[in-house]
């Protein structure tokens, strides 16, 4: 797997890409250097913009109120849009585009439209939402939604090996997500192939069609069955206090490793080792807190033998007292023990979803 992403229609021969760039990446790689008739636009997020702001302004709306909240925003009834369609909305007086979606575990939309009107729409939302509870908590709490869906927003991009990509590594530039991204965690392999994640690891296999031709279709066809699959870890409670009551007793020695909240990952590509009997069964990944299941979460990908109910171990914390990475202090590893939980966790994402991998997930 190399990225993900959402592929936005605007109009006819007009579309937008929207994920982590290691998937713009790639499209503009093959844009450039095949055969194609088409014009590439980079609209990068805020924090990487030298202009400060970019083309396109991007909310989303989510949670168990969000449809009413959106509905007086648009001053009337919603359009009835289809999960993973898009629709029209009229917010703040701003025409906005909308994509039903649910990043939280619960209904909601991703709205888009000029930069220029940004702020209208957003002070429309806010006001609206008042009367049921809306509150702004800070862009930190954002990333705990994908624990909740059951989504893993960051797998290693899988170019840093083989003959057939190096074209691809010469062209990318050393500053881009690639070349200044982080590996981290208790896992540590000398082949990076190791970190790599399938479609099968990702759950998406279900969106694999070999109706019609395009690139790396070959390597899908030559694809196994799966060995492992996605699971919820939902980390034991006193387990996590214990690690986090070591910054407070100084006669412990080193500390375990700081969990942070509401995001507890600390490197672009985290990879803790996950064990069952002693033996490892797989990592977890993306890792954090959920105060909507009062528990600290992550998503892993455990080998097949490993029954939904199990418990197995977390090692939390690098080897050696950690790396040499700014945002490693030096701490102590501890072991977290873990219930081996569906993907997503979120009930309401398995029942009540359009059909697809979360709504499979039931056991």
């Amino acid at each position: 797997m190399i990225g993900d992403g959402i592929l936005f229609y605007h109009s006819e021969n007009r579309v937008s890409l929207v994920g982590r760039p290691s998937a713009h990446n790639w499209v503009q790689f093959h844009a450039e250097t095949g055969d194609y008739d088409v014009k590439l636009e980079r609209d990068e997020r805020t924090a990487v913009n030298p202009t400060g702001k970019r083309k396109l302004y991007r909310f989303q709306t989510q949670g168990p109120t969000a449809l009413e909240v959106l509905e007086k925003a648009n001053g009337g009834p919603l359009p009835e849009i289809k999960f993973f369609n898009m629709g029209d909305l009229t917010i703040g007086g701003r025409k906005v585009r909308a994509l039903h979606h649910g990043m939280s575990g619960a209904p909601g939309m991703e709205l888009f439209g000029p930069w220029e009107e940004a702020e209208d729409v957003r002070a429309a939302i806010v006001q609206a939402g008042e009367e049921f509870g809306l509150r702004q908590v800070g862009s930190r709490v954002y990333a705990t939604n994908t624990l909740e869906s059951g989504w893993i927003p960051c797998p290693l991009p899988a170019v840093f090996t083989g003959d057939a990509m190096k074209a691809y590594r010469e062209w990318l530039p050393a500053n881009w997500y690639e070349g200044t991204g982080s590996l981290g965690g208790s896992y540590y392999s000398d082949d990076i192939r190791d970190y790599y994640l399938t479609p099968h690891d990702l759950g998406y296999w279900p969106f694999v069609r070999f109706d019609h031709d395009f690139v790396g279709r070959d390597a899908l066809e030559r694809m196994t069955e799966p060995k492992r699959r996605k699971v919820t870890l939902a980390w034991n409670g006193d387990d996590v206090a214990e690690a986090m009551g070591t910054l407070l007793r100084k006669s412990d020695g080193l500390a375990a490793k700081y969990i942070d909240l509401p995001l507890t990952n600390y490197s672009t590509w985290p990879n803790d080792k996950v064990l069952h009997g002693g033996e490892l069964v797989g990592v977890s990944t993306f890792s954090g807190y959920s105060y909507n299941e009062r528990a600290m979460l992550s998503l892993a990908i455990l080998d097949l033998d490993v029954e939904i109910g199990s418990e197995v171990v977390l090692v939390w914390g690098e080897e050696d007292g950690g790396s040499r990475k700014p945002v490693v202090e030096r701490h102590a590893q501890a072991e977290i023990r873990a219930v081996v939980s569906p993907c997503p966790y979120s009930d309401v994402a398995r029942t009540t979803y359009a059909e697809g991998w979360r709504t499979k997930a039931t056991v």
